[in-house]
Formats: C-alpha cells, sequence, structure tokens
C-alpha cells in the first residue's frame, strides 16, 4: 500500500478542486472586506487620497503582466510549493530553497498579523454587544482552534468553506459600492480618483505599498496545483481570475468610499476616523443594521484569511518535506483526507508560538503584531516575487519550452521590472508603514535576509547529506 493511502511516509496531495474553488482561496486570502475597511483608510489618510483607487488598478496590472510568465510556467510543472518551486526550477535548488525561505517567513507573518487583528476586533465586538472583555490572545486561540480543524481536512471542505464566507463578503462590499454610486455619494459622481493628479498627490508610495500587500497570497493558484482538477488548465485560469476580480473589487470598492466623502474630503475624514470610515460610509448610504452587519463580517473575512494562509504554508512545509528540505514527517498525507495533515499541525503550533510571544511581551494586537507583521510580509513577499520573475525568465531562456515572445520574454521582464519598481518605492516607504522605527524596520528587514540565507544554507546541507548517503551507497559492498 502506498505512503499516500496509509499516512506512513511522504505521499501525494488529493483533492478535486476546480477553477472556482482556487480563485475562492486566493481572493479569501486578499481578504476584501479587511483591505477595504481596515487599510484603506490608512491608505487614504497617509498615503495619497482620493487616488487610492488608481494604486489598485496599478498594483493589479502589475501582477497581471507578472502573471503572463507565471501562467506559462505553471504548463510545465505543478508542485504545490509554487514560487519556491518556480525559483528552485528557473534558478537551482539552491535560491529555490532561499525563497522557501521567503515564503515561509510571509505567510507566517501574515498570518500572525491577521490573528493579532481579528483577535481585538472579535474583542471589541463582544464588549459592543454586552460580552465579557476578555484578553485579545484568548479569542486568538479560539480562532486557532477553528482553523486548525478545517486545515487539518481535506482542502476540498476549507475551499466550500470560504466559498460560502467569500459570497457574503463580496455581497456586503459590491452593496456599498452600488448604494454608493446609486444615490451619487456626497457631492455627486466624479472621475477624480483616476486622474494622475490625484495618484500622484501625496505619498503614492505608501498608496502603492498598502495595494501591493492587499494582493498577498495569489501565487496559491499554482499552491494548489497537486490538488486541483487538470492543473495544467486550470492553474492559469484561475490566476488571471484571481488578480482581474481582486483588482476591480478593490478598485470599484475604493472609488465608492472615496464618492461616500467626497474627493476633496475623504483624506480629513479618514485622518480623523480611519478604524470607523469604511463602516461610516455604510451607515450613511446602507442604513445602521447594514454597518453592524460589516462590522461582524469583517470577522469573518479575517477568517477566511487565516484558513487560507494556513492552508498555504502546511503545503509550502509539505513540499520542503518532500524534497527532503525539511523533516520527512512533514510529508505524510491524511489517510482519508489526502491533505498535509503533519505539516497542518505543524502550523498551528507556530501559529501559536507567535501569537503567545506577543501575547507574553504585553505587545498591542493592531498597532505592534499586526502593523510590524504585515509590514514584514509585504517587503518579504515582494522580494519573493521578483526572485520568481527572474526565474520564469531564466527558465525559458535556457529551456526553450516555449518560444512565444509575449508570455516567455516581454511580459516576464515588464512584470520584472514593475515588481522592482514596486520593492524600491515599499523599502522607501517601510519606516512609515511599521510605525516609524528605523531600528525597528533594520532589524525587521535582516530578519528577512536572514531567512533568505538559511534557505541557502539549508540547502548546501542537503545537498552534501545526500551526496554522502550517496558515496555511502557506492562504498557499501553488497552480498
Amino acid at each position: 500500500m502506498s505512503d499516500t493511502t496509509t499516512g506512513s511516509g511522504p505521499g501525494k496531495l488529493r483533492g478535486s478542486i476546480g477553477v472556482v474553488g482556487i480563485v475562492f482561496l486566493v481572493i479569501a486570502a486578499a481578504a476584501p472586506l479587511t483591505a477595504i475597511g481596515g487599510a484603506l483608510p490608512v491608505m487614504i489618510a497617509i498615503g495619497n487620497g482620493a487616488g487610492a483607487p488608481t494604486a489598485y488598478l496599478i498594483a493589479a496590472l502589475v501582477l497581471l503582466v507578472f502573471s503572463v510568465g507565471y501562467a506559462a510556467m505553471s504548463s510545465h510543472m505543478v508542485d504545490t510549493g509554487a514560487f519556491y518551486a518556480y525559483v528552485a526550477k528557473g534558478l537551482g535548488e539552491s535560491c529555490g530553497l532561499g525563497a522557501a525561505g521567503l515564503a515561509l517567513l510571509t505567510y507566517t507573518a501574515i498570518q500572525a498579523a491577521v490573528y493579532g487583528l481579528a483577535a481585538a476586533t472579535i474583542q471589541g465586538l463582544v464588549v459592543q454587544y454586552g460580552g465579557p472583555d476578555l484578553p485579545w490572545w484568548m479569542w486568538a486561540l479560539v480562532l486557532i482552534a477553528l482553523v486548525a480543524v478545517l486545515g487539518y481536512r481535506s482542502i476540498d471542505l476549507g475551499a466550500k468553506v470560504l466559498g460560502v464566507l467569500l459570497v457574503l463578503e463580496i455581497g456586503i462590499i459590491l452593496a456599498l459600492s452600488f448604494g454608493v454610486l446609486v444615490k451619487g455619494g456626497a457631492a455627486g459622481i466624479d472621475f477624480a480618483s483616476f486622474t494622475p493628479t490625484s495618484f500622484f498627490s501625496g505619498s503614492p508610495g505608501v498608496a502603492l505599498m498598502f495595494a501591493i500587500a492587499s494582493f498577498i497570497g495569489f501565487e496559491a493558484t499554482a499552491i494548489y496545483g497537486e490538488e486541483a482538477r487538470n492543473p495544467r488548465r486550470t492553474i492559469p485560469i484561475a490566476t488571471y481570475a484571481a488578480v482581474i476580480v481582486i483588482g476591480l473589487v478593490y478598485a470599484l470598492a475604493s472609488w465608492a468610499v472615496v464618492l461616500a466623502f467626497g474627493s476633496d474630503n475623504v483624506s480629513d475624514a479618514a485622518a480623523a476616523d480611519p478604524a470607523g470610515l469604511t463602516f461610516a460610509a455604510a451607515a450613511q448610504f446602507l442604513g445602521g443594521p447594514a454597518a453592524d452587519v460589516m462590522a461582524i463580517m469583517l470577522v469573518t473575512s479575517l477568517f477566511a484569511a487565516l484558513l487560507a494562509f494556513h492552508n498555504a504554508i502546511s503545503r509550502y512545509v509539505f513540499a520542503l518535506a518532500r524534497k527532503g528540505a525539511a523533516p520527512r514527517a512533514l510529508a505524510r498525507t491524511h489517510p482519508k483526507h489526502g491533505s498535509p495533515h503533519v505539516g497542518s499541525i505543524a502550523q498551528t503550533i507556530s501559529a501559536t508560538v507567535v501569537v503567545g510571544v506577543f501575547a507574553l511581551a504585553g505587545a498591542d494586537p493592531v498597532l505592534q503584531l499586526f502593523t510590524w507583521m504585515a509590514g514584514l510580509a509585504t517587503v518579504s513577499i515582494l522580494v519573493l516575487m521578483v526572485l520568481t520573475s527572474v526565474a520564469i525568465i531564466a527558465f525559458f531562456a535556457r529551456t526553450r519550452l516555449d518560444t512565444r515572445l509575449w508570455h516567455t520574454r516581454i511580459a516576464p521582464v515588464l512584470g520584472c521590472v514593475g515588481l522592482v519598481a514596486v520593492t524600491w518605492l515599499v523599502l522607501d516607504n517601510f519606516t512609515t508603514l511599521i510605525g516609524g522605527s528605523e531600528l525597528l524596520a533594520d532589524i525587521l528587514l535582516a530578519v528577512i535576509a536572514l531567512f533568505f540565507v538559511a534557505g541557502l544554507v539549508v540547502a548546501r546541507v542537503t545537498r552534501q547529506s545526500r551526496a554522502d548517503v550517496g558515496q555511502h551507497r557506492e562504498l557499501t559492498p553488497t552480498v
């Protein structure tokens, strides 16, 4: 009996998820309501004000161009390691494991950030409705437990849960958007948000930084390749669909929020009440109950993101273990669910540890846990995507498996240039993103470099270990 069946050793993931299911997983990780209700007001207040919707469109365009080469290369490989697997295929195993280090850091950090924000949000809602004022970390532990149960089981179940939550989430966002547009906003409908003047006002670099951060998780289209139906067709379609849907939803919803207060007044409104800006718009244009529903659905949005990130991390460690770069036990699959259940358990433990460290330190779940970890994840994922862009260019130049000029040369190069430009802007504004401490910014950037170097070291050690094993077998006499 195979290891996949027994769960006793490295196996193969099982699932039958289609294009729609994968798109749900990706958009769930992007957490649209969290982006519109939480990140957008800050983006407007300290970024480029009414020009925020254009920042989302630019981010989507850069990622869409990047996705051309990404999707083209997906036709030549199906590996649950996504960015890590692409970098390894294009630039070699050492760089691949360095990229894996960045990927694990990115998803671990962003998931910890979301646990902090979700726990603080639940704490506030419970107190608001007359419940007990429990410590935020207790709510975080409840969320960790729920995610652990769903993450342990088949990806098909997780996709169904995320699908339901996502339909509700997108529904309330579209209701707000159309409510504002139908009623004409605060001062009529205008398109100032999409003009160069608005985009370049204030700090467009900060706006782009938040916009790119809102797309974290879109590589999940390839992460689930092994569990997809007809992956060579499913992955490219899901990649394009996810980027386009996320970009359009963000642009539409952010434009509606701008119109709800007026292009000339939205910056002041966001600075005065960043936490309540979107919910105030919902109360005004949809009614008070709608704002209450949106606040509750913010929790489900955050939960959907947590589950999506949990699934991504567990599959990354599964891929690494199957390649021999992590303990082999992590490559086991569940005999019934076909899920990377050991990796899922390991991810649950790591999330508990990270959240526990911040809780024991008495850190604020939003100002410190969320802000620091989200900033760390943003830079890390950008570096990872730049590496992936270079790997795609190198792969097609070396193999000549695809000779389409746009798919294998022009689009990958343009995507790489765009990502490098965005990375430079983010680094230039990184101190602002994580709260203004230059020392903390330097420490977090050092952590990113450390994880990449750690991956290179692991590659060297595992390569030497395999060489030693091979040499031992050659020297061992046969009987």
